[in-house]
């Protein structure tokens, strides 16, 4: 199959409620195969929500008691990937054979990652990717992933893999992910901009892959009334105006940009579009001038314990 339809979510999540957000992404993939989509990308941080415009209360070299409140709250409507929010969307994708890939907030020990989620059709949960490098004030709430789960799944769709919100600005993680060869690059994210599309088509163009990047359209009212918000407390406020799109390989936008709304955007590509646009540009392949560039990866997991035992102490 190389022709097939694609699909991103352009929707809110529920910031304090995971499994509501769960049960609205089985809807969602649900009316995406309706429609024929084989495949469907969330936003960053759908399940666990994205916290746009707080600050738990951390003035540089202070903790303030409410920002512990807050970063507690945050935690508790994580997501384990263990829990019923995985399963409900893997049976989801078990029943409709949809390759779905969904953005969360994910606790391990005392600490929150950014977490890309993927799931394929009958398989389940195959993967998941963390985000490397929180941006800013996200250092604050999330871990940092390592070279470890950076991974490009190969399906009957073709290579599917996930860059989440700026680290899409990282041109040596990008080259990895070229180096793979991602052919459907999927870009969940928080950033609204303007400038976000274009910075999409680059990369579209870059790498000569399809590009497929989703972000929430989300008001302050789907946000609990104690969250702490620096853009006010009118329900009406939009903290998130979508953006989403489909990208071509040549950097032509087939879907979107959409900013009026909740949406799923569509698009029919043609994987074969891949090979025709490396015939003049493979970044990874014939343009990359290895002999003068080279990139090293580190794609071992990395544990804050080893525990190393003698012969003696295996044996007891």
């Amino acid at each position: 199959m190389t022709i097939f339809k694609v699909a991103v979510a352009q929707a809110a999540s529920h910031p304090d409620d995971a499994q509501a957000s769960a049960a609205k992404a089985v809807d969602l993939i649900g009316q995406a195969q309706r429609a024929g989509a084989g495949l469907l990308v969330f936003p960053e941080a759908f399940l666990g929500g994205y916290p746009k415009g707080a600050s738990f209360g951390a003035p540089v070299g202070m903790r303030k008691p409410e920002g512990r409140q807050a970063y507690l709250d945050y935690f508790n409507h994580a997501i384990d990937l263990h829990g019923p929010e995985v399963e409900a969307i893997a049976e989801a994708t078990r029943n409709t054979g949809m390759f779905a890939v969904i953005g969360c907030i994910e606790r391990e020990l005392g600490t929150l990652y950014c977490t890309v989620l993927f799931f394929n059709g009958a398989q389940g949960l195959v993967g998941k990717h963390r985000k490397l490098m929180p941006t800013a004030g996200e250092r604050l709430i999330w871990g940092f992933g390592d070279g470890s789960t950076m991974p490009v799944f190969d399906t009957p769709l073709g290579k599917i893999g996930a860059v989440i919100c700026w680290e899409n600005y990282m041109p040596m993680l990008r080259m990895y992910m070229y180096s793979q060869g991602i052919g459907i690059y999927c870009a969940p994210t928080a950033d609204d901009r303007d400038t976000w599309v274009p910075s999409m088509q680059h990369i579209a163009l870059e790498g000569r892959c399809f590009v497929l990047t989703a972000c929430q359209y989300i008001k302050r009212s789907a946000y609990p009334a104690t969250h702490e918000c620096a853009l006010g407390d009118d329900p009406e406020t939009v903290l998130m105006r979508g953006g989403s799109a489909i990208i071509d390989p040549l950097g032509k936008v087939l879907a979107g940009p959409n900013f009026e709304g909740e949406a799923l955007l569509y698009a029919e590509i043609d994987t074969e579009q891949i090979v025709r646009g490396k015939f003049d540009f493979d970044v990874a392949g014939h343009y990359a001038r290895p002999d003068v560039f080279q990139l090293a990866v580190d794609t071992r997991a990395k544990s804050a314990v080893i525990i190393q035992q003698d012969n003696m102490e295996q044996g007891k």
